[in-house]
């Protein structure tokens, strides 16, 4: 909705708006997970979520888009602020990354994601999205000093830890083995 305020136009999203949305994105997610991609329909989600099906036919036209945003939303996970300090940084990220893992359905949601792509293509962009924005942190703090496949594989080393951990073992690695890990990728390099 836009309005004039002091001779300019602004644009205010409606909070109820916003709350019925994250509602009903995070009642997709977790219906996925629960019930599998067949119980993602219009119907169920409203059910489940409160809401009318007439409400998530408004913002979702297709069961698609619903899972697409859905996944999304996984995008805002937080990242660490770098300091300038490369072992640091590097321990600090792998860790906000674990704390997202942890305060998140997130393993159980890339697994779900991961299955959904061979069903449904159409979600491979939201897989790589989702890859792309949780590794970008690492990737540009070790891009100064590793290019390539040093840098894919680095990357893939330090992000890994954390996803192979919580996906395989049921937990998130603890704060030794990020620390383990990241000096194990910096000795490799040669700044350790």
């Amino acid at each position: 909705m836009a309005r004039k305020v002091g001779g300019r136009t602004t644009s205010s999203v409606d909070p109820r708006v916003v709350r019925t949305r994250n509602d009903i994105l995070r009642t997709t997610l977790q219906v996925l997970m629960d019930e599998g991609w067949d119980a993602v329909t219009h119907q169920h989600i409203a059910q489940v979520a409160g809401y009318s099906k007439a409400t998530v036919y408004n913002h979702w036209r297709s069961r698609a888009d619903l899972i697409r945003d859905a996944f999304l939303r996984l995008r805002d996970m937080p990242h660490h602020v770098p300091t300038g300090d490369l072992r640091t940084d590097l321990i600090q990220e792998v860790t906000t990354f674990r704390t997202g893992m942890d305060e998140r359905p997130l393993a159980r949601a890339l697994c779900v994601l991961v299955n959904l792509t061979d069903a449904a293509p159409e979600l491979d962009e939201v897989r790589d999205r989702l890859v792309t924005d949780g590794e970008r942190l690492v990737r540009e703090l070790l891009a100064p000093v590793l290019h390539g496949t040093e840098l894919e594989a680095a990357t893939l080393m330090l992000c890994g830890a954390v996803l192979h951990s919580a996906m395989m073992h049921g937990e998130p690695p603890g704060n030794d083995v990020i620390a383990s890990a990241v000096d194990l990728t910096l000795r490799a390099i040669g700044r350790n």
